[in-house]
């Protein structure tokens, strides 16, 4: 028997799990998926988790069910790719004779001293909880800074606003505008409505150092109660440290059939794959058919496609709390109402799907 591993429940990982289950997985090939949690989660909603506007379970999808799907709950500590081991901790090594690497990303500090130590995360749902909590046992009047305009930083921002009119939320940017991945029609717009919700945005901003409860933008010290950190990401620490080409992020360089080149057996997807496009569920569901395409092929023994067409990403929503939105689809802004409800069915279709 073959043994296909996966390491990590994401969006990539669980997107291949349902192409290849029930019905298109060949009888001498069993798949282990390997994940801290016991669940699927919905990284996209972790920010309505940490500001207490949903519940824990709305962010878990149950694995599929497989007689040949075995399901392994632990930590991977490194890949001994020369031996087709994953190395786990406190417990033996999984054997692999294909491997698709999908433990996701971590936040990426940029060197500023205290930020890894003194702020919190919505990276996993671990730490998104922890967030969550402490956030939500601030007293009245607290002060809240975010660090990080982007979109995860905005929706946690706009969420928490909603959750909490209590709160002094503070929103720290290095550009100009907020959302600069955006058009600039749209990031004004979220602009006037954070205006509108009181949320304080601190635009040019240069966050250099953070202590507990205080961080200095250009040196200038800042009181917070609580600092959230969403200033970035980068690849997960098992693969930053493994052999082979990276980019700025720390994601592995891999050929147009998402493998290493120099193992083809090793496959990468999502936020730890090298790409031009930014880090999406899309993006790694997309690649995530591509891999299942060249296993089937393989063992199936026929040849593979010189290159895949590109993925075709069809846009960007994100919320303003439970009632407004933003987002671009198919080259087009939108916002209001139309978007939120577009990003809530997109939401509900997913699970449906999935559940």
């Amino acid at each position: 028997m073959k043994n296909l591993v996966i390491l990590g429940g994401g969006y990539g990982g669980m997107k291949i799990l349902n192409e290849l289950l029930p019905n298109h997985l060949p009888e001498d090939v069993t798949i282990t998926l390997v994940d801290r949690v016991p669940y699927h989660c919905l990284k996209t909603e972790y920010y309505a988790l940490a500001a207490g506007t949903i519940s824990d379970k709305e962010v878990r999808v149950t694995f599929p069910e497989h007689p040949r799907l075995q399901i392994k709950y632990g930590e991977v500590t490194g890949i001994d790719s020369k031996n087709n081991q994953v190395i786990m901790k406190n417990d033996a090594p999984i054997i692999y004779d294909d491997l698709v690497i999908g433990l996701g990303c971590e936040d990426k500090y940029h060197d500023v001293p205290g930020a890894d130590e003194f702020t919190y995360s919505i990276q996993s749902i671990e730490k998104a909880r922890l967030t969550y909590s402490v956030l939500n046992n601030l007293g009245p009047g607290s002060v809240v800074g975010i660090v990080g305009a982007g979109l995860s930083g905005v929706e946690l921002a706009s969420e928490l606003s909603e959750s909490r009119e209590d709160l002094n939320i503070k929103l720290f940017d290095r550009g100009k505008h907020i959302l600069s991945a955006f058009p600039e029609r749209l990031s004004k717009y979220v602009e006037n409505w954070f205006v509108r919700n009181n949320v304080e945005i601190i635009n040019q901003s240069n966050i250099t150092k953070v202590e507990e409860n205080r961080l200095y933008n250009h040196d200038e010290p800042i009181d917070c109660d609580v600092i959230v950190w969403t200033a970035g990401i980068q690849a997960n620490q098992i693969v930053r440290q493994m052999d082979g080409e990276k980019d700025r992020l720390g994601r592995l360089i891999v050929t147009p059939h998402h493998h290493l080149p120099n193992d083809e057996h090793v496959f990468i997807v999502g936020d730890c794959a090298s790409s031009p496009h930014a880090p999406s569920a899309q993006l790694a569901e997309g690649q995530a058919e591509q891999i299942v395409e060249v296993l089937k092929r393989r063992w199936n023994g026929e040849a593979l496609p010189e290159a895949f067409p590109a993925i075709k990403l069809k846009g960007v929503l994100g919320s303003l709390g439970k009632k407004q939105g933003f987002g671009v689809m198919a080259d087009r802004a939108i916002t209001g109402r139309v978007a939120r409800i577009l990003k809530s069915g997109i939401l509900w279709l997913y699970k449906f799907h999935n559940g």
